[in-house]
């Protein structure tokens, strides 16, 4: 009896091990571009390891403190999206996917915006975007089994990760199909990013957001106006959301991650 017991102990854990994914932090990625160096968070998914052959697509975030640890996170609390794209992909809802979470840095604010803020100034995310794509991708695509190409590569972030996002994807729309901008701070430099909006002829698909608890909805009700009048197509091209009662921190982030996740990488049918 009690190596029954054992046994199906044993079995759950295997289970529950296998319904995870697991996280790897690398530190000490340099950046030529920015003359710093970073930790990368790197969530691999359930069937990573155990499947030795199989490629994947791969989601960047940015603030990679903040995306799988409460313990790491900048106010306590984490996105937790490692751990609902697990959940989704066990669902049926979404494909299996690496998360590359981007550490920030004391130089955040102008690393992940344009110049020049009256206020605030800004002005490396031009840099930032090189590290991104000449030194980040590169290197996870040479040591993790990715699905390199721009159909299964994805950019994401929330305030500032997420105008830095939509930026990046419009200004590199060879290396990104889809960009998140969650709760992004469109008012950055009097609405600048809103007067240059993407075009759809690019191809790429982005999501946008924001709550209406104090979380810019006006600005990016403005985005995605002046992205209608360019020819996006709501449901086609992009996605839409407001969040009744979302806030401006990772709780109301985490609590709609899911949406961007789904829309991004679909189940196979």
């Amino acid at each position: 009896m009690r190596a029954c017991v054992v046994g199906l102990a044993l079995a759950l854990s295997l289970l529950s091990s296998a319904a995870h994914g697991t996280l790897q932090i690398v530190d000490g990625i340099a950046s030529p571009q920015l003359h710093n160096q970073r930790a990368l968070r790197i969530w691999l998914p359930p069937s990573y390891a155990r499947e030795p052959e199989r490629r994947y697509p791969v989601l960047y975030m940015h603030d990679g403190q903040n995306l799988f640890d409460a313990g790491t996170a900048s106010y306590g609390t984490a996105w937790d999206v490692g751990q609902t794209a697990d959940r989704l992909a066990a669902k049926g809802e979404m494909q299996e996917v690496i998360i590359v979470g981007i550490d920030n840095n004391a130089d955040r604010i102008a690393e992940y915006t344009p110049c020049c803020d009256p206020k605030y100034s800004g002005g490396k995310l031009d840099a930032y975007q090189a590290f991104i794509v000449d030194t980040v991708k590169p290197w996870v695509d040479q040591h993790l089994r990715t699905l390199p190409g721009r159909e299964h590569t994805a950019i994401m972030g929330s305030s500032l990760g997420g105008i830095a996002s939509v930026y990046i994807a419009q200004h590199h729309p060879e290396v990104f199909s889809r960009a998140g901008g969650v709760s992004s701070s469109f008012w950055w430099n009097g609405q600048d990013l809103v007067r240059q909006a993407p075009t759809p002829t690019a191809k790429v698909r982005y999501y946008i957001d924001a709550g209406t608890d104090g979380d810019g909805l006006e600005d990016t009700v403005k985005m995605r106006d002046a992205m209608l009048a360019k020819g996006f197509k709501e449901g086609e091209d992009l996605y839409f959301h407001t969040a009744p009662g979302g806030a401006h921190n990772e709780k109301s982030w985490a609590a709609r991650v899911d949406l961007p996740l789904k829309w991004f990488f679909p189940a196979r049918q």
